[in-house]
């Protein structure tokens, strides 16, 4: 584990006392080997519930909820205490080519422990994708769009409390997460990334040393790509931007990641001001169902001390 130095008393002590219950409070609660199934009724489109450690664990709804601006939708699975009441929110952003299913666990999750949860597909960000716009249409920068227009919308739900709103995202939904972190600044709460794709811009400079080596169309792990997916990020330094973000930032990183380099890890811990690292062993790019407990039972641990 690499902390960084603004790792602050209180973090530390409430996760050495939080970190083990909710290990075990997420066994319940995940499907995954080795734990116990969730419980599930039928209201609307479902309630789960479970009592967990030594925290009051929420009875959760689920629903689809699709988000209209500027002449595209955006499909996700909205996920919420079935109490009344104003809750903070998390927005869960999926990697390249993942769709809001990705995160359906950790939104249960933290579901029952009190957040608003969405989970949604970036336009044309998967082949999979319910939401608007062809892949080739894609890029980093039309997800950011994608995700303002999440974040203005959510905001506005009764349940949410406009000052709690957490962005979380994994690989290139993280690098899209901290560059809206960067242009939203304090009205993000605080940021958590999974193994965020930060090394994207640089990669495809590599791959593509000349402009015109950039094909019209590229198919990529199973996805065609557009020319402006490589040309938009061309001249784009990540590290210039999402240091603009001064909130507290969560980084959860495998060390077996043949995907994101540490380096890029590194260098975004020195360059956010309030920064922690993570590093879980012999994880991958994609935690295994051990890892992604752990990695969750630190999110949930990080959530809950911003909230104090």
């Amino acid at each position: 584990m690499i902390e960084s130095e603004a790792d602050t008393g209180l973090w530390k002590k409430r996760r050495e006392k939080r970190s083990s219950l909710l290990l075990m409070g997420l066994c319940f609660g995940i499907a995954l080997s080795g734990c116990g199934k969730e419980k599930e009724t039928s209201v609307s489109e479902g309630v789960l519930q479970e009592n967990q450690g030594e925290e009051k664990m929420h009875e959760i709804e689920m629903k689809d909820y699709v988000i209209k601006y500027d002449g595209k939708e955006i499909f996700g699975k909205l996920y919420e205490p079935a109490e009344e009441g104003t809750y903070g929110a998390v927005i869960l952003s999926h990697g390249y080519n993942g769709s809001h299913n990705d995160f359906d666990t950790e939104c249960k999750e933290l579901a029952r422990h009190g957040y608003v949860a969405y989970a949604y597909d970036f336009c044309g960000g998967s082949v999979n994708s319910k939401s608007s716009l062809n892949t080739t249409e894609m890029t980093i920068f039309t997800e950011k769009k994608d995700l303002l227009a999440v974040f203005d919308d959510i905001g506005n739900l009764e349940k949410v409390d406009k000052k709690r709103i957490f962005l979380f995202g994994g690989s290139q939904g993280g690098l899209v997460s901290a560059l809206t972190a960067a242009e939203l600044g304090s009205r993000v709460k605080a940021l958590a990334l999974y193994y965020p794709a930060l090394n994207i811009p640089d990669d495809w400079r590599k791959n593509f040393k000349e402009e015109a080596d950039i094909p019209e169309v590229y198919d990529f792990w199973g996805m065609k790509l557009g020319k402006n997916f490589f040309m938009s990020i061309r001249d784009f330094n990540t590290f210039e931007h999402i240091g603009e973000y001064s909130g507290n930032v969560l980084i959860v990183y495998g060390d077996k990641d043949m995907v994101v380099p540490f380096q890029a890890m590194e260098q975004a811990k020195k360059t956010y001001q309030n920064a922690e690292l993570i590093v879980l062993n012999g994880e991958g790019h994609g935690f295994s169902p051990d890892g992604g407990k752990k990695a969750l039972s630190y999110v949930l641990e990080f959530l809950k001390v911003q909230d104090q």
